[in-house]
């Protein structure tokens, strides 16, 4: 590829244009083998239920589009014209998405449906009548309002914008700035994801090779547990245009060189410098949303790993990291660019890099949070949904109030302890590794102590101003041992191989302290409880705390 036929809004000129060699085309094809033989392709026949999936939707919301027209009192002629567009975006628009991988999806509906009732209502219960719908979930208040559901066993993400056209064109062009115009901050938000999907395949030189290495990417950033948006991590998006600035970089490699590529760049960027795959983040006076600009911006300019976006408004889509997770994130891509070399130099396959991260073997000590409903699974799905959302707060409070001398290291992954019969609770667990910094040292004249039940409680007084909280919502906060970790996460621990090797190394860790294994209470008054009523059925406020027997020990004892 010469340097005329780069995308033109390229940011930065590309480090080499130098093609593939033999060796990269035959590593390319063993790396490919591998992500088919750990299933992240679909078959034809996934593919052909995931395009019927998608037009049957089309269809419901076609449908949905012509009553609320009819009910406006509009003529026959715009009823029978009236219809409703949806575009998938995500890894599904990516072409990235593998077996059991969501549809993220916009609506664009005529300007006069509006999102809260016409969206989350009036076709919230067409959808709901529809016997192909299962797992209906509207989430009207989250920062992205989405409507989740299951069509025929496919998990769909639904988002809403309503276009400036009592009847929207098939052909609308949601790639031009215009669409924008008369859309308030939550449509723009929702129409993003198509258009930063659209402007990712059209600013990368080579669109087959960019979703190769992205595939890979993203398989290793699950393994390493460090692929969760809502954990701090980097979400899609993020990995997404990272993988494409490499790509940019590297116009004509093969994507076996631009995964080996993507660690070394990575592992010597220069952070806070942002990534960008274009110059275009200039803000516009007349439609006037918030761009991301770290000249102006105080806010932007804090932003820790600044990843965006490369449509208008451009946006940190990396906002949610953090100091803690962007040590985990970093450490995970210099030991991943520490595996490239290993593969480049002959000592071991592609296996190499996509090790999992042998989390319950790397600390001493955990926080457990468990989410515990009395409802059955899709009431604990939406609960435990909401606490992992918290999740991220829980670490920055930690870290903050030891001073940094306790590092955590969030599990963004949930673990569902199933009841043993009907009628006990269906509990979820989330988990964060603790460790002392390497530079912590005792203050001269007294030992250090991580007393953390302020700090808990605070966190359960956010996790509570959940807004559809009611009775058999619970959150409990406990700190276990490595050889206390409960037994739907002890299973997990034997079948992994390089977490039976890091136990075995730390095995002369000492400091044994056994956890209380007793639970908190459940009080059931049968309406919301205060909040200090809340907090103490979860953190018992005596000297026999679970919380104060742990975290009032020495820090030699925790950690």
């Amino acid at each position: 590829m010469s340097m005329a036929s780069l995308p033109k809004q390229m940011f930065g000129e590309p480090i080499s244009l130098i093609g593939p060699t033999p060796a990269d085309l035959e590593s390319t094809a063993e790396l490919e083998k591998l992500l088919h033989e750990a299933g992240l392709y679909e078959s034809p026949e996934e593919s052909a239920v995931r395009e019927q999936v998608l037009r049957d939707l089309e269809a419901i919301v076609d449908r949905w589009a012509k009553q609320l027209t009819f009910q406006h009192g509009y003529p026959d002629a715009m009823v029978e014209a009236a219809t409703a567009l949806v575009v998938p975006f995500g890894s599904y628009r990516l072409g990235v998405h593998g077996r059991g991988s969501d549809i993220d999806a916009l609506v664009v509906g005529p300007s006069l449906a509006d999102r809260d009732h016409d969206f989350f209502v009036v076709l919230a219960a067409a959808l709901a009548e529809d016997e192909s719908v299962t797992h209906l979930q509207p989430v009207p208040g989250a920062h992205v309002p989405v409507m989740k559901l299951r069509f025929r066993g496919v998990h769909v993400d639904l988002v809403y914008a309503s276009a400036n056209h009592a009847v929207v064109p098939r052909d609308l062009d949601l790639s031009d700035r215009s669409v924008l115009r008369g859309m308030d901050r939550v449509a723009a938000r929702s129409l993003n994801g198509v258009r930063v999907a659209g402007e990712i395949l059209r600013l990368v030189p080579n669109p087959a090779a960019f979703r190769t290495a992205l595939r890979c990417v993203k398989h290793w950033a699950r393994a390493r547990g460090v692929y969760s948006n809502v954990s701090g991590f980097l979400g899609g998006v993020a990995w997404a245009v990272l993988v494409a600035r490499v790509c940019q970089l590297y116009p004509n490699a093969a994507p076996s060189m631009l995964v080996h590529r993507f660690f070394k760049v990575l592992a010597q960027w220069r952070w806070p410098a942002p990534v960008m795959l274009s110059a275009d983040i200039e803000h516009d006076a007349e439609l006037g949303l918030p761009v991301w600009d770290g000249r102006r911006n105080p806010r932007d300019r804090a932003h820790l790993m600044p990843v965006i976006t490369p449509a208008y408004p451009a946006m940190n889509c990396a906002y949610n990291v953090s100091h803690a997770t962007q040590r985990i994130i970093t450490e995970q891509i210099r030991d991943g660019d520490a595996a490239c070399r290993e593969i480049a130099g002959g000592r071991g396959g592609w296996e190499l890099l996509f090790r999992p991260f042998p989390f319950f073997g790397a600390h001493k000590s955990y926080l457990q949070v468990d989410a515990a409903v009395g409802g059955g699974e899709d009431e604990l799905r939406e609960w435990k949904g909401w606490v992992e959302s918290r999740m991220r707060q829980l670490v920055a409070k930690v870290e903050r109030d030891t001073c940094g001398q306790l590092l955590c290291h969030q599990n963004p992954h949930a673990y569902d302890a199933e009841p043993a019969h009907s009628g006990l609770q269906f509990t979820s667990s989330f988990f964060v590794g603790l460790s002392k910094a390497p530079a912590a040292a005792p203050t001269p004249g007294q030992l250090p102590q991580f007393d953390l039940r302020a700090t808990t409680e605070e966190f359960l007084q956010d996790v509570y101003t959940y807004g559809f909280w009611r009775p058999g919502l619970e959150v409990a906060v406990k700190h276990v041992r490595r050889k206390d970790l409960p037994p739907y996460v002890m299973q997990k621990i034997r079948s992994s191989p390089s977490t039976h090797e890091v136990i075995k190394r730390k095995r002369g860790d000492g400091g044994s302290s056994s956890s209380s294994s007793s639970s908190p209470s459940s009080g059931d008054s049968g309406r919301r409880p205060s909040r200090r009523a809340k907090l103490g059925s979860c953190i018992q406020q005596s000297s026999n705390s679970l919380l104060g027997n742990s975290f009032s020990s020495r820090a030699e004892g925790i950690v």
